[in-house]
């Protein structure tokens, strides 16, 4: 008979077990899963949208017609603007080497140039903004698993459950139970706390989408054709050339 509550009090346990690490493990997997999208995510702000917008602001030149377009397509405030990044001749190489050129002429080169990138930016923003969606609703659905979880499994009352069996003697269970005082937040159970990962729009930025580039065509031509005239000392056919 002693064998037989042994093996039923092992089964017990390993159940309680495997339902609470179970569970536990796979919201643990997710938050990570979540982690690493937001690194890639962060990453991509970076090299595509970031590179989109150097390119452009190095186009632009001047920093009054990069508020100016900042401001008609939505952008934050010199959102990935840096005078040095704009200035520097081993940046410009890297951003426009390799880059397709369309056009006769060195003005036109110039346009489809601006066009082009602004083509590429609009559809890497409207990308980044379905990524950034999709992980606020990750991070919703980890939060309310977390909180599922922890209506289902308190680790203390799990704890103080296995004790009981462990323990034939009910004076010494109440004890045991009872001996559970104090602040609670230094407990086994604050101690495992499973707590949900930062919201992404906490941790990177919000940008909406951009306007369609038929919608803003007449402005966009305005201020590129502006950006033409100022002196250059760089041609962008020997730029798109190089090896970056």
């Amino acid at each position: 008979m002693e064998d037989l509550t042994k093996i039923l009090s092992f089964e017990v346990k390993k159940e309680i077990a495997e339902r609470y690490f179970g569970f536990r493990k796979r919201i643990e997997d997710d938050k990570e899963l979540y982690e690493q999208r937001l690194t890639i995510s962060s990453l991509e702000l970076e090299n595509k949208i970031g590179f989109d917008l150097i390119r452009m602001y190095i186009l632009l030149h001047r920093k009054d017609l990069i508020h100016r377009f900042t401001q008609l397509v939505g952008l934050p405030e010199e959102f990935f603007y840096d005078p040095y990044l704009v200035q520097s001749p081993t940046i410009r190489k890297k951003a426009f080497a390799g880059k397709n050129l369309r056009g006769w002429t060195r003005r036109r080169r110039f346009r489809n140039m601006f066009f082009d990138t602004y083509v590429s930016l609009a559809h890497q923003v409207e990308e980044y903004c379905k990524t950034l969606s999709e992980l606020t609703e990750e991070q919703e659905t980890i939060r309310e698993q977390i909180k599922l979880f922890y209506q289902k499994n308190d680790i203390d009352s799990i704890m103080n459950f296995i004790r009981r069996i462990d323990n034939s003697d009910s004076g010494r269970s109440e004890l045991m139970e009872s001996g559970r005082v104090g602040d609670p937040q230094h407990g086994l159970d604050e101690q495992m706390r499973l707590r949900p990962p930062l919201p992404a729009c906490d941790l990177l930025p919000t940008i909406a989408p951009l306007p369609p580039i038929k919608t803003i065509h007449r402005q966009l031509t305005k201020l590129i054709d502006e950006a033409y005239l100022i002196p250059r000392d760089f041609d962008l056919k020997t730029e798109v050339l190089a090896t970056g």
